[in-house]
């Protein structure tokens, strides 16, 4: 890991748990059983923009939340935009619309921020930013989860889209019908996939966060020259144990690890396909930036007009299959006013209940972490 991207690694993983206990208890999510595809850096990026324009006691809250404010917050954003531009297969952008003037020393330094004229009255308003959303996620987000009105003065839009094979695909005569515990206890029978890894130091354990034992599997994906290759993370715990537990496993530091004691490790996974829709607005109190969406907020460096945010939602997709995974999130917001010979052992790893998955980019940064609870449904097979 690049040494001055320490920090912005470790701001994003601090946010992803704190994030992750208001996203398993969020009401859309218990709608879906339990299941969730969410991104810690997509919310990450959003909220650094918005801290690079905060002041006062605003900045303070989003300083503790994402680890920076003002000009910092932006160096910031700028550092690890940088980072996963290397990132093979992922592609990372942010526009904001307005209607409201916005101050130059805002958009000049966040230069890679693309910068639109916002008109609610005019018809195709929302279907531009919806156009722009369609393009960066390849399809898979048909545009901005987002009320648009004309009480909204500006939108910021963070949208990361990933498409990547594994560097060893999984044969798709192996995959077949296998169980699946959900979390309610029901058994089902789902297209299940199933791998012997090339080494079991791709397999390990760690402590989940109240100590019990994690069994985490990692796979890599294709890279192009030059590139940084992305890792997912398949982790499982001890049946029972919820989400916002096991997930931080993924990036538990190096010496929390214990390898498999075994000679091959071999795993059943299912293929699956996930969806999901935040309202993240009402996850900022409890992250502890209840001033940013409330009246007292102060983005006096994004803009004249005294602003606070008005909506804040996220959308997630994941599908993984034999090829490998495509993966997408939009996040915006709207401002508004205010060695011995033996035989061999075989450790097997069947991922038949609910179980994690952590994408890394190449700087181990958590691009999307997503729980599976209840039975999946199965991506098509042949395409990721």
């Amino acid at each position: 890991m690049k040494t001055g991207l320490m920090q912005q690694v470790s701001a994003i993983r601090g946010l992803a748990e704190r994030w992750l206990a208001e996203v398993a208890g969020d009401p859309a999510v218990r709608a879906e059983d339990g299941n969730f595809v969410c991104s810690p850096t997509g919310l990450w990026l959003a909220l650094t923009a918005a801290s690079t324009g905060a002041r006062a006691g605003t900045a303070q809250e989003l300083r503790s939340l994402v680890g920076a404010a003002g000009p910092e917050a932006a160096a910031a954003a700028r550092a690890a935009t940088a980072a996963l531009a290397g990132t093979g297969g992922l592609t990372v952008a942010t526009g904001v619309w307005a209607r409201t003037p916005v101050y130059r020393e805002y958009r000049e330094s966040l230069p890679e921020i693309r910068f639109g004229h916002l008109d609610p009255s005019a018809p195709d308003a929302a279907s531009a930013i919806d156009t722009w959303v369609r393009e960066v996620t390849r399809g898979l987000i048909g545009g901005l989860p987002l009320r648009q009105d004309r009480e909204v003065l500006l939108v910021l839009v963070n949208a990361l889209a990933l498409q990547a094979d594994w560097q060893s695909p999984f044969r798709p005569q192996d995959t077949v019908d296998r169980p699946f515990t959900d979390e309610r206890g029901v058994e089902h029978r789902v297209p299940t996939m199933f791998k012997e890894l090339p080494r079991p130091t791709h397999a390990w354990t760690a402590p989940s966060r109240s100590g019990s034992p994690v069994n985490v599997v990692a796979l890599r994906c294709m890279a192009g020259h030059g590139q940084e290759p992305v890792q997912v993370s398949f982790v499982l715990g001890e049946p029972g144990q919820p989400a916002a537990e096991v997930l931080p496993a993924a990036w538990a530091p190096h010496d929390q690890r214990r390898p498999m004691e075994a000679d091959a490790v071999t795993f059943a996974l299912p293929r699956l396909r996930l969806r999901t829709g935040l309202d993240v607005t009402q996850h900022l109190p409890a992250l502890g930036a209840a001033q940013a969406a409330s009246r007292p907020a102060d983005f006096s460096g994004i803009s004249p007009e005294p602003l606070t945010i008005g909506q804040f939602v996220q959308e997630s997709v994941l599908k993984v299959n034999e090829r490998g995974l495509e993966a997408s999130a939009v996040t915006g917001y709207s401002h508004v006013l205010s060695a011995s010979v033996r035989p061999p052992v075989i450790q097997h790893i069947a991922f038949d209940r609910p179980f994690g998955i952590v994408v890394f980019d190449g700087s181990a940064i958590p691009l999307f972490t997503a729980w599976q609870s209840a039975a999946p449904m199965g991506a098509d097979r042949g395409g990721a």
